[in-house]
């Protein structure tokens, strides 16, 4: 019998890995959706587990002899370097000190660990640097201590920047993404997407009737306001950045075992934002903010913390958009502008490769 002759039960039609599986890290691994959290939960905390690192959290909190601590660490490797309103910088400082304010803590210090390419300019490693000292005053920290180490031509991209934060809790904040509740109010501190249309627009040599720039912020003084507004009623906090709102919320609903309601009428995008998003066929809740807070809260507190938000700079734009539900638990859901509902789900793939 002919290999065409055969019956098709006698070919082997599975996939020698499952459909989720990869037997090489791809670039959807860094990306903040599906991939990444499979990777955290089958690679890291198979190695690492543990009852802090459990929690993923934007940061572990520890408990010591003089209270608790926040400590988190990130990665920048963005392409380009420098983009409208910042650059890799002072996105570094930005990023770290907003996953210790996402603790409920105050920042106190950071480290800064920096892998050069052979040949990279100096006049640009002095520019990235001042931005870096500039925004981390502008944030109330100092970087403390740090790492240099230089690879070879054409092996490392620029620079890649690596930056480690502490910060103090202080009593009575009790801040965990598994702390969402059914009937909690979901508020965002104001424009989606800005910072990954703005690293598109350079990198694509996008043109827009104004320059879209980056939202790239310390948010820890906003955290502070919306901590004193609302107190105890401050469930969870959580900076939207990789994977972008949608992401965000995924991670949350799955952790806490609730479901979310967004709506789209509530959803703030620059309109300039949007049109690009719909031009390049991008959904504004997946791409990356990395200046922007959300806060759920619980429904008592949710005025009191909108008013906080849009008290601040930074907040103006501030909204409430969704709503904690007991249904459809661990997914979150859109209620349309013309009044249907669909799932909104974990990024799968990689939208926006290198935005952070």
């Amino acid at each position: 019998m002919s290999e065409k002759s055969k019956p098709a039960s006698d070919f082997a039609l599975s996939c020698p890995l499952p459909l989720s599986e990869y037997p090489t890290v791809q670039l959807a691994h860094g990306g903040g959706g599906r991939l990444s959290q499979q990777l955290v939960e089958k690679i890291f905390l198979g190695a690492y587990g543990n009852p802090v690192l459990e929690q993923l959290h934007d940061g572990a909190i520890l408990q010591t002899g003089g209270g608790r601590l926040a400590f988190s660490t990130d990665s920048f490797v963005v392409r380009p370097l420098f983009f409208p309103g910042g650059n890799i910088g002072s996105l570094a400082v930005h990023g770290t000190v907003n996953d210790i304010a996402m603790c409920g803590a105050k920042p106190l210090a950071i480290s800064a660990g920096f892998i050069l390419e052979e040949g990279f300019a100096m006049d640009q490693l002095w520019r990235i640097a001042e931005s870096m000292r500039e925004a981390a005053a502008e944030a109330g920290v100092e970087v403390v201590t740090g790492d240099t180490k230089v690879v070879d031509r054409g092996k490392g991209d620029g620079v890649y920047i690596n930056t480690t934060g502490i910060g103090w809790i202080p009593d009575g904040i009790d801040i965990s993404p598994t702390r969402a509740q059914v009937g909690d109010q979901v508020l965002v501190s104001g424009e989606l997407a800005n910072h990954g249309i703005a690293i598109m627009s350079v990198r694509e040599g996008l043109e827009f009737e104004t320059a879209i720039e980056t939202d790239s912020a310390a948010l820890n003084g906003m955290v502070e306001a919306i901590l004193a507004a609302g107190g105890s009623g401050v469930h969870v906090l959580r900076d939207p950045t990789r994977g972008g709102v949608a992401s965000a919320l995924n991670e949350i609903a799955g952790q806490a075992n609730i479901g979310v309601l967004l709506e789209e009428s509530r959803l703030p995008v620059d309109e300039q934002v949007r049109g690009a998003c719909e031009i390049l066929g991008f959904d504004p809740l997946y791409v990356a903010n990395e200046g922007k807070c959300l806060a759920i809260v619980a429904p008592e507190v949710a005025d009191a913390v909108l008013d906080a938000m849009r008290g601040d700079p930074l907040g103006r734009r501030a909204a409430l958009i969704g709503t904690v539900v007991a249904e459809h638990a661990g997914r979150v859901y859109l209620r349309s502008l013309i009044g249907g509902t669909r799932i909104v789900d974990m990024l799968s793939g990689e939208q926006l490769p290198r935005i952070c």
